[in-house]
């Protein structure tokens, strides 16, 4: 069956939600939609119109008021719901959340950033290692798994405008694009890449410089299948009319 999975980093689900982010979910009804960054508690939230779409929501929020959290919409209620990786110091910060649907498991990731100095970036590495393993070994118990989210780094070249000025910047740097090369090499595919290996698509903007307008961004949104569910994927795109957000979502259609 052809199954519909969205992943959009919202930058804060109740202003997603002024910006007409309801109607715009009513319009494209996708059977799963990922968020990231909805910097809220579900009690904050009024998802009642979602809800009368026919949509369940799980939500796993930081401990930290308006930061972070991780909401995952299905049309389908999931078997199981897993709030987190057994990790406190990540778990604290809302940043997975395991759905399973029948034989296969879908986490919806919010990576860390290391924007504002060391300290943070050496979060981000340390979170990437232990993402790494934890992820691998889930694998072995669930083989077909989808992996979507904000990762916060651009991979290769053709995922940054500017690649040459950006190689000293987090999100960019050696190191994380090595461990996405490690990750895409450990049983996982890029799904957009998958379906589109010469396309140069965008998923984040900065909201300085009119980075969006002039399509300046970063490709730093992936959903990874198992390479056993690679050739199940129909079609991977960025809906950039999107505008709710600094983010655009990504779609993929795969049957599953």
């Amino acid at each position: 069956m052809a199954t519909s999975i969205i992943s959009y980093n919202v930058n804060g689900i109740r202003a997603a939600i002024r910006k007409g982010f309801n109607e715009w979910l009513a319009d494209l009804s996708p059977d799963v939609i990922c968020l990231q960054e909805s910097k809220a508690r579900p009690e904050q939230v009024d998802f009642s119109t979602i809800e009368e779409m026919g949509y369940h929501h799980h939500w796993v929020s930081a401990e930290k008021k308006g930061y972070s959290g991780v909401v995952t919409i299905s049309k389908k209620e999931p078997d199981l719901v897993v709030e987190g990786c057994g990790i406190g110091k990540y778990d604290s910060e809302g940043r997975i959340i395991r759905t399973d649907f029948g034989d296969w498991t879908l986490l919806n990731c919010y990576f860390p950033s290391g924007t504002s100095g060391e300290e943070r970036q050496s979060f981000k590495y340390g979170f990437l290692d232990d993402f790494f393993e934890w992820a691998n070994e889930l694998k072995t118990e669930r083989p077909k798994l989808i992996i979507v989210g904000d990762y916060n780094i651009a991979h290769s070249e053709m995922d940054i405008h500017n690649p040459k000025g950006n190689k000293k910047n987090s999100g960019f740097l050696p190191e994380e694009r090595a461990w996405m090369t490690k990750w895409f090499e450990s049983g996982f595919t890029d799904a957009f890449r998958h379906a589109n290996p010469e396309k140069v698509e965008y998923s984040w903007w900065s909201y300085r410089f009119n980075a969006r307008k002039n399509n300046k961004g970063w490709r730093i949104d992936y959903q990874s299948v198992t390479d056993n569910l690679k050739d199940k994927i129909k079609e991977v795109g960025h809906l950039g009319n999107a505008v709710h957000s600094d983010h655009c979502p990504v779609k993929m259609v795969i049957e599953i």
